[in-house]
């Protein structure tokens, strides 16, 4: 009989499962839970707790509904029985954080702590620990910490001990009620499986951990914040289990609310964009894998350590087993585009698309691939959600340049899409420059499925071959392959992601390869966007954070 591996995939909106055959990839049955509260930015659910700007947090119960849900659906779709699954593995959003108390259970479930919006899971795009991310990267240079080259020499507000901090000052009572401030998905695993097991991806490219140096010294945390001098001790663990390793087993009682069997190989948690890497056939350096989706990460293999400018990090092992893992990215990509078409599509595009029983994405896309690279005028930056790499910089905003009264929707549309094909030109720069070889593009996600005009801008822009996961689900199926080691070859699994990979992952037959008349334009168009990035990126004209301000002060 044929054996199965679960993965999966916690994202922004939803979380889903995917069931894979383990001995060829094959995905049989896929289920999607949307999260009921979403991404709360606004007021927190039922005690409509007014949050400030830069908030982004989530409900943990969400995380359980997908267990609950999409596991027992994929399993009656695939008409599969729970003794043929052999594995799980899942991956998450990071950094995606949460204080718990001594039985586990997130402070926000507690009515004593759910008006209080800290007691609550702080998304990875949760901005408001600006502030403390300024600080960590203050103290870290004043103090010389070597560590804060290994993330391009600044720590971001989306990771873990920035959001901490912010606990730490606002809410000091929280941070003295919690057991443990955990990653989402190490408290996921911990549900599952009744065990703590940290992983050292998020651990690696999310809160200063090395293989080698462990965790920031405890001089350097007490400068930071008194509080903080033993929060690694008394918050956290020294305990960190390596990718590919088995965390646990599932338990009874998970296994009766997920209708699956007690003792399943449980894998030790991913994040998303990494665990999407081997999904891509990667396993070696030189190949970048960018996973595309509401944001893009930037994912590629070396044989040493290297200091690159603004990178998310480098991590020993972090990626694959034998490597160092580079990661950066981009904040804002499909999310780029939603919000252009949410707020800025006038409502005869609407009609438009009804009529012809399509979206308006798939209209825009329509109207804006008869276009000519430079034929709108336009150039944009990619910052309506910040600058992740190489800026570091929440506070960076969006720009468009050259509009006119003769400006269409559809032009806006193809300079938002190539700007974001411009910020990952830069990445790739930082990359090359710093000796860490860039020779092929791998995309995963949901834009390069839907969106063709997009993936061939992106090869005119970077000049190199793209080559596209055959999976829809790369993170889902990346876990499934993890779950299918942990699990081991005497279950029917794998050893190692390596023969995984050489089983169940794959690519498709076509690929985007840079149209050479194209590039020629983007050159010139890159050489103008690189001057804005500069310019307001750099200290030239701080005008965003300036603005920023002041919408602050008057809210």
């Amino acid at each position: 009989m044929p054996k199965y591996s679960l993965g999966i995939d916690f994202g922004t909106l939803s979380g889903r499962a995917v069931l894979v055959d383990v001995e060829n990839g094959r995905e049989v049955a896929a289920s999607v839970y949307e999260y009921s509260n979403a991404v709360i930015d606004d007021r927190l659910p039922e005690t409509n707790e007014k949050l400030p700007p830069d908030w982004a947090l989530q409900d943990p119960a969400d995380y359980l509904r997908v267990l609950e849900k999409t596991v027992p659906a994929v399993l009656k779709e695939a008409k599969v029985s729970p003794e043929d699954v052999i594995g799980i593995g899942i991956d998450f959003t990071a950094c995606t954080m949460l204080p718990i108390d001594k039985s586990g259970q997130p402070l926000a479930f507690d009515p004593k702590w759910r008006s209080n919006p800290h007691a609550w899971v702080k998304l990875w795009k949760h901005h408001a620990a600006q502030p403390e991310a300024n600080r960590i990267n203050e103290v870290a240079r004043e103090m010389g910490e070597p560590w804060l080259d290994r993330y391009g020499g600044k720590i971001s507000s989306e990771w873990f001990f920035a959001k901490a901090l912010q606990i730490v000052n606002e809410a000091p009572e929280v941070y003295d009620a919690a057991d443990k401030l955990i990653e989402a998905a190490d408290w996921v695993i911990l549900q599952m499986t009744g065990k703590e097991a940290r992983n050292a991806c998020t651990a690696g490219y999310k809160a200063i951990w090395s293989k080698r140096d462990g965790y920031p010294s405890k001089e350097y945390l007490k400068a930071l914040h008194p509080k903080i001098e033993n929060i690694v001790d008394e918050k956290m663990s020294r305990d960190i289990y390596p990718i590919g390793a088995k965390a646990g087993e599932l338990t009874p009682e998970m296994a009766a609310r997920m209708g699956l069997r007690p003792g399943i190989a449980v894998a030790v948690a991913n994040v998303d964009a990494h665990v999407a890497v081997p999904a891509a056939t990667v396993t070696e350096p030189g190949k970048m894998v960018m996973i595309m989706g509401t944001s893009t990460c930037h994912m590629v293999l070396g044989r040493e350590p290297k200091i690159v400018e603004g990178m998310c990090g480098y991590v020993e092992d972090g990626i694959i087993p034998g490597y160092f893992g580079f990661e950066a990215g981009q904040s804002c990509v499909g999310d780029h585009f939603a919000w252009f078409v949410e707020n800025c599509v006038p409502a005869s595009y609407m009609d438009e698309a009804k009529s012809k029983g399509i979206s308006v994405h798939e209209l825009l896309t329509e109207k804006a691939s008869v276009l000519k690279p430079g034929e709108s005028g336009l150039i944009a930056l990619d910052w309506w959600n910040g600058n992740r790499s190489v800026l570091v910089d929440v506070d960076l905003t969006g720009v468009m340049v050259g509009m006119t009264l003769a400006t269409k929707p559809e032009e806006m549309y193809r300079a938002l899409i190539e700007a974001t094909a411009f910020g990952t030109n830069i990445i790739i720069d930082a990359f090359q420059s710093s000796g860490v070889e860039v020779n092929e593009l791998y995309a995963a996600g949901g834009l390069p499925d839907r969106n063709p005009m997009l993936m061939q801008i992106y090869a005119d822009v970077t000049s190199r071959e793209i080559k596209i996961t055959a999976s829809s689900q790369s993170c889902a199926l990346g876990s499934a392959m993890f779950g299918a080691v942990a699990a081991g070859s005497a279950a029917g699994g794998y050893d190692t992601i390596f023969d995984a990979a050489k089983k169940m992952a794959r690519v498709k037959d076509v690929t985007y390869k840079p149209i050479p008349k194209n590039h020629e334009i983007y050159k010139k168009l890159f050489a103008e966007y690189k001057l804005l990035h500069d310019y307001f990126g750099r200290g030239t004209n701080d005008i965003m954070k300036r603005l920023k301000a002041m919408r602050e002060e008057v809210s």
